[in-house]
């Protein structure tokens, strides 16, 4: 039976999209960039992190799912098929705070909100 490994988001700007979504979720963080990794940077002709294509939030070690993001050259088009559902005990509260992030609201219904990412990608926060 399979599990749940990685989430994988493509998106214009994976740093950006990285810090947004590591603000958002509770226990994650960027991925810190050891030396290795730099060089690794520096050997594909990437002097800046900002400029990472493919950015790593996660949490503690083994915690799953860990998130991906992955610069693509296309721009979102249409509705994303899958989206992410996050619960806050104080839904108000926790809304307000992901539009301070960036997020932008789409709609308010009874049980949830939708919300966009920064670069438009739509989950919800449930009560």
């Amino acid at each position: 039976m399979a599990e749940l490994h990685d989430v994988v988001v493509d998106c214009e700007h994976p740093a950006a999209q990285a810090r947004f979504w590591a603000a958002t979720l509770d226990g994650y963080r960027v991925a810190p960039y050891d030396e290795a990794e730099l060089k690794r940077l520096r050997d594909n002709g990437i002097d800046d992190p900002e400029d990472d294509p493919t950015v790593l939030v996660e949490s503690d070690p083994g915690v799953r799912p860990r998130f991906w993001f992955q610069l693509v050259p296309e721009k979102r088009t249409t509705k994303n098929r899958v989206h992410v559902d996050l619960r806050a005990d104080d839904r108000t509260a926790e809304v307000a705070r992901l539009v301070g992030l960036g997020a932008s609201v789409i709609s308010e219904l009874d049980e949830w909100t939708v919300l966009a990412d920064p670069e438009g990608n739509e989950f919800c926060v449930r009560d």
